[in-house]
């Protein structure tokens, strides 16, 4: 390990017992909107001061192991001892310091929001509708296997099932960090349902995903909001359909459009198109410095943008293709809303390539 490296963990650790200290501070445990941020804090980098304090503790037993070789002289069941545990040690060394090199590459500093997933048909008329209906229950099964919360925000059903597009908030733990590597063009290949002579359609729905955001992070001037309201119809009882509930916003400068009919009063439904906006536009913005980011490094992970196409999933061979990565995955599992070894190849993938970079710059310098 370089010296740069071992400072910069040592910094770490005096952080995290700085910030273990705080929970013990009468002021911090008073205020619990503070004590929620030093807890937060501390738990970021609890992992990586862990494996420093495994490695430094490993240290100290390689060097000792090596103090006995030496002391050792001529007797030899000394000096093969002395040689296994040094043997034993060293690997773990190895190991302990590329997960570190892992621990400490910069964040995604909107892994920990939240998210609003949208999908939309594509290319492909009502079978894009559906498979639109299919990936919103893979995504429901997943959700709910990591102990996540979604609700829906706006839909519009296709003619002949599933969606044309739908909105859905989701809710819970470092949700974007998984949920980032879903954005982009899904693409399918099967017999439709409404499909007469058996033949194979190639259709699309497009995911994105946008990281939930306040006021603080997008400042939106009320003169470029243009708002009406309407009646939601639908169930709901009476008050739906004789009272104008809905929201219709419209974005001037970007053309953004937003219905927002699921809540039962319009301030609440105002509340949620806002919110609608602001995360879309947080995600152009935050679309254009990735895009510019993965210029800069030459990336070979895939652009993020809504227009990449990630992935493609055969009927016929029953296989879910992730193009980003050249690897095939059981169309079963996929359906199944097991997706979590499709999200975690592609955050090894960004990972390595990262190091990779991080390895060429140290380099070069």
């Amino acid at each position: 390990m370089d010296g740069g490296m071992e400072s910069r963990l040592d910094g770490i650790r005096r952080s995290y017992n700085a910030l273990t200290e705080r929970l013990g501070d009468p002021d911090v445990i008073g205020d619990s909107k503070l004590l929620q941020k030093v807890m937060s804090d501390r738990a970021q980098i609890e992992e990586t001061v862990l494996a420093y304090e495994e490695y430094c503790r490993l240290k100290e037993e390689l060097a000792g192991a090596k103090e006995l070789f030496q002391d050792a002289g001529d007797d030899p069941e000394l000096r093969e001892m002395a040689r296994a545990e040094m043997k034993d040690i060293e690997p773990q060394l190895d190991e302990l310091e590329e997960k570190m090199k892992v621990l400490l590459l910069p964040k995604d500093p909107n892994d920990d929001r939240n998210i609003m997933l949208e999908i939309r048909a594509g290319t492909g008329g009502s079978e894009a509708s559906i498979f639109a209906g299919d990936l919103v229950d893979v995504y429901r099964k997943y959700i709910s296997s990591q102990g996540w919360q979604a609700k829906i925000i706006d839909e519009s059903s296709g003619e002949s099932g599933g969606f044309k597009n739908i909105v859905m908030q989701v809710n819970g733990d470092s949700v974007y960090s998984k949920m980032k590597w879903e954005a982009g063009v899904h693409r399918v290949q099967r017999v439709p349902a409404t499909e007469s002579q058996g033949r194979v359609h190639t259709s699309t729905a497009t995911v994105a995903i946008m990281p939930e955001c306040d006021d603080v992070d997008v400042t939106i001037d009320a003169k470029d909001i243009e708002m009406s309201t309407m009646r939601s119809g639908g169930a709901g009882g009476q008050n739906v359909n004789k009272v104008e509930t809905a929201v219709d916003l419209l974005h001037k400068p970007t053309g953004i459009r937003i219905k927002c009919t699921q809540e039962r009063s319009q301030l609440k439904n105002k509340e949620l198109a806002m919110q609608m906006l602001r995360s879309k536009l947080f995600d152009m913005e935050n679309e254009k410095r990735e895009m510019e980011e993965r210029a800069r490094r030459g990336t070979q992970v895939g652009t993020g943008g809504r227009s990449e196409k990630i992935r493609t999933y055969n009927w016929k061979d029953s296989r879910c293709s992730d193009h980003r990565i050249g690897q095939n995955y059981p169309l079963a599992q996929f359906l199944n809303g097991d997706i979590d070894p499709m999200i975690s190849a592609m955050i090894m993938k960004d990972q390595e390539e990262k190091l990779k970079e991080l390895a060429e710059e140290s380099g070069a310098s």
